[in-house]
Parts: structure tokens; sequence; C-alpha cells
């Protein structure tokens, strides 16, 4: 279990940060280090809800090794996975971070000055680790640009509150791919949504495995298939194919 100190808990409330993995045994130490450095560094109480969704690598053992209270499903569905590590979890605010993504102290600080600023939720700029190729920063820059002017958030650092949460009904599990977005559009329903100018460190590692001429073909079939495309795996293998790089730094 991750350490707590109430008595230092901003807003006298627990964060509950929920991670969900498959086959994450080269990124997860990274980001749960992160988690554990940031919340300490803020002195609040909290705890880290791995949810392990059908992992065949040492992700489980991992978490639990790095103080992780460890959740097992076997869906392959992110929206389910985030769903799962909300029912499990036990503090009043949620954070949902991908298990390929780090953060800091600002971004917990940033989390609660914004609930108790009563926005209703929000999300990160997001910034890629280690070097990709040019055309990659091109299209994540770009891509970026806009998603956060329309104040979306992303799926790899959101957050809200419990009430909150349950009151959207959670992610939308008929979705593989932008339920993030739904959220998104459900919580501006209660208020104000907030986008943190720290950005999360994620991996960038579709933009290494992947060519630009793979990357666009999936984009373009996404598009041309609309809603239904991300209703089922079928066309989301670059989310869902499950392919990791060896090492991670």
């Amino acid at each position: 279990m991750a350490k707590t100190n109430p008595q230092e808990t901003p807003l006298g409330r627990r964060i509950s940060i929920i991670v969900p993995a498959y086959n994450e045994e080269a990124e997860l130490p990274g980001t749960l280090e992160s988690i554990h450095s940031a919340a300490a560094g803020v002195g609040c109480d909290y705890e880290i809800v791995l949810v392990d969704d059908g992992s065949t690598d040492a992700t489980p053992s991992i978490g639990e090794q790095l103080g992780a209270r460890v959740i097992s499903i076997n869906r392959r569905q992110i929206a389910a996975a985030r769903n799962a590590g909300a029912w499990a979890a036990s503090g009043d605010l949620f954070v949902f971070i991908d298990a390929d993504t780090r953060i800091t102290a600002d971004h917990v600080i940033g989390v609660i000055s914004a609930l108790d600023s009563d926005y209703v939720g929000g999300g990160s700029r997001l910034r890629v680790d280690k070097k990709i190729p040019r055309w990659g920063r091109i299209l994540f820059a770009a891509l970026t640009t806009v998603y956060f002017a329309l104040q979306l958030g992303a799926g790899a650092f959101l957050f809200t509150t419990r009430a909150n949460f349950f009151a959207v009904g959670g992610f939308d599990e008929n979705y593989f791919a932008g339920e993030e977005i739904l959220f998104t559009f459900g919580l501006k329903k209660l208020g104000r949504f907030k986008i943190l100018s720290e950005p999360a460190i994620t991996s960038g590692r579709k933009l290494r495995l992947y060519s630009g001429a793979e990357i666009f073909r999936c984009g373009f079939a996404l598009l041309c298939g609309g809603r239904r495309a991300v209703m089922s795996r079928h066309k989301l293998a670059m989310w869902y194919g499950g392919e990791r790089e060896r090492h991670s730094g």
C-alpha cells in the first residue's frame, strides 16, 4: 500500500491514483515511482490502484512490489479498466494516469487547486519522452495544440472527484478509444473543466514503433469509420495490439 500522511493531506481528502495497465513491465516502474515522488512532495494521503487488464508479463508483480493495490480484470478495454479502478478506489479525488506517463508534485498540486476552485475536473498538457522522429514531433505538436485548445482531456492524465465521476457514469464502455473525450463532455455538463499548464510526460513509443504511413492509414480508417470504428478493437491494433519497446530509460 502507498504511504499516507493524513495529517498533512490537503483539504483533508484522499487521492486515488488509478493506473490501467496491460503488459507494461518496462514503463510501469518509472510511472509508479513518479507518482510516489509527486504525492510525497505534496504530503498528501493517497493510494495507487493498478488495474491489470490481462497482462502476461510482470506488470502485476511490479505493481505490488512498488506499493500499488493491484486489481485484475480481463476485458482488454481501457474504459473498463479505468472504471474498475474507480469502483475499487477509496479516495475522494480520482486521478487517472496511463501506465507510461510520469507526473510531478506540480500535477498533484494542480489537481487539488483546481478541484478546490470549483472545477469539476480536468487534465494536463502532454509532452513525449525521449527522441521521436521529426515528422512525429510536428504531428504531435499540431494535434495537441488543437486538442488542448478545445479544452479536451487526454486519457494519459485526467482528474475529477468521486462524486463527479459517478455523476457522469464513468467512462463509456461502448467505446475502445475516444472514451476520454466523451468523459470530458460529461464533466463539462457539470461545470468548468481545467487543463493544467504543466505537461505530463508520456511515452512517445507509438511514434517510434510505427511509421508515419501506418499512423496516417490508421487515422484515416478511424475518420472514415466514424463512431463505429472505435466501438470495437477491429481497427485499433495501434492501441490494443500490445506492441512494446524492449527497453525503457
